[in-house]
């Protein structure tokens, strides 16, 4: 792979490139800290505790999401990232004193937002800071780089993850999580820019009163009236509402399912989560290179069907058979299924949207689905502490198939829906 190679040999680059890996690896590790946390004897197989720390870690794309975006094209986007890695750094060192020691949730649960609101700012700066790294020619294969090796980052980082805070305990997780951090805000430090943008404080205070005025709340507005009026991007809203909400409540409930059946606090868990993600990965590529003949609703909706029969097998067969190896070959085979749902509809409203409402649509989507996600992960953490958490996902199963079965009729009886 000689231009992958090329690409790395830029010095700026490698740095970003191997930053996000080790930034990627952290991300996992702190979530299982959490994870491992509320496994305790604190929280033993809480539901409701869960439910909180997903909480904090979701909210922030709704407060500083709309506008963290704005300032990372303002400000130098290198001290940007570099300032919020040292940051997260000093934070998340400090999550395990008011967890583990002082034992204040409150003050815990508050690093914990404020570390996801930081978030909020590297990530689109470590995405639109590639072009000032890289030559145009090479952008296409620094971008590939990112993607893929981030994907990798995630899918190893889980699995490593859980096997580390089993290990070495969520306390100490958290302390190798301020690690990474330091050491991937480091390597950005180091990265030479071509150009920086001076901070000038008259006009951060000018833009901060501009966003507070007109750019978050009038966005989402336009985007949303624009998604209404656009009968094929409400419609294709409708299913990843479901889907998200559908989701909110197994990210709630198969974390303490997974816990609990295979009596694992962590290991299992980040290894099953790790199979997940590698059946989204090689789904994404088979459906990438196999799929462009397919009606992309025609996918949307047998991928459906296909997720709620692969669920149901997953919590029936774990349930009345718990080893890993059958859970970790189900995970496998519902992530390469279900891949395709995500991909056919960033390309529905790719087609379907027009250029300059094309941010807005996402953003409008990414409030809609993150609002069914909270709302139904809210109502799962109330209904796990009364039903059976398998019960539970059959269900949830059964909800992906009756929606696919019946969109799929749906389907073959409207013209426009068969154009896409």
């Amino acid at each position: 792979m000689p231009k992958f190679t090329t690409v790395l040999k830029n010095r700026n680059f490698f740095l970003l490139w191997l930053g996000q890996i080790i930034s990627q690896v952290g991300d996992r590790l702190g979530f299982m800290a959490l994870i491992g946390f509320a496994y305790s004897k604190r929280a033993y197989g809480s539901p409701s505790e869960i439910f909180k720390i997903l909480l904090f870690t979701i909210i922030p794309v709704f407060l500083i999401g709309p506008i963290a975006g704005v300032y990372v094209d303002r400000w130098d986007r290198r001290r940007t990232m570099f300032i919020s890695d040292f940051l997260r750094m000093a934070l998340v060192c400090l999550i395990p004193i008011f967890l583990f020691h002082i034992r204040n949730l409150a003050v815990a649960y508050a690093l914990i937002f404020i570390v996801f609101c930081i978030a909020r700012f590297f990530l689109p700066a470590k995405l639109a800071i590639v072009p000032d790294l890289v030559s145009r020619e090479q952008l296409l294969i620094a971008n590939s780089l990112v993607n893929i090796t981030g994907m990798i980052a995630f899918i190893l980082g889980s699995g490593l993850s859980g096997v580390l805070v089993q290990k070495v305990g969520p306390e100490n997780s958290f302390y190798l999580d301020g690690l990474s951090f330091l050491i991937s805000g480091t390597l950005i430090y180091l990265i030479v820019k071509k150009a920086s943008h001076q901070v000038n404080l008259r006009k951060v205070s000018e833009d901060i009163v501009e966003v507070i005025r007109k750019s978050a709340i009038r966005e989402i507005k336009d985007g949303l009236l624009y998604c209404v009026r656009k009968k094929d991007i409400w419609f294709t809203a409708g299913i990843l509402f479901v889907v998200s909400s559908a989701l909110g409540v197994v990210s709630v409930v198969s974390i303490v399912f997974v816990q609990n059946t295979l009596h694992s606090a962590t290991k299992d868990l980040g290894l099953l989560i790790m199979f997940l993600g590698a059946g989204l990965f090689a789904g994404s590529l088979v459906y990438g290179k196999f799929g462009a003949h397919i009606s992309h609703y025609k996918m949307i909706f047998s991928s459906l069907i296909l997720s709620g029969l692969m669920l149901i097998t997953f919590a029936l067969g774990i349930h009345y058979y718990p080893y890993f190896g059958p859970a970790a070959m189900l995970a496998f085979f519902l992530g390469f299924i279900a891949s395709p749902i995500l991909i056919a509809s960033n390309t529905i409203i790719h087609k379907s949207s027009d250029n300059e409402m094309r941010g807005k649509v996402f953003s409008s989507l990414e409030v809609v689905m993150h609002l069914g996600f909270l709302l139904f992960m809210y109502i799962s953490s109330i209904l796990a502490e009364r039903f059976s958490h398998t019960l539970i996902l059959v269900i949830i199963g059964c909800v992906f198939g009756i929606v696919g079965i019946f969109n799929l009729v749906y389907y073959r009886k409207v013209p426009w829906l068969e154009k896409i």
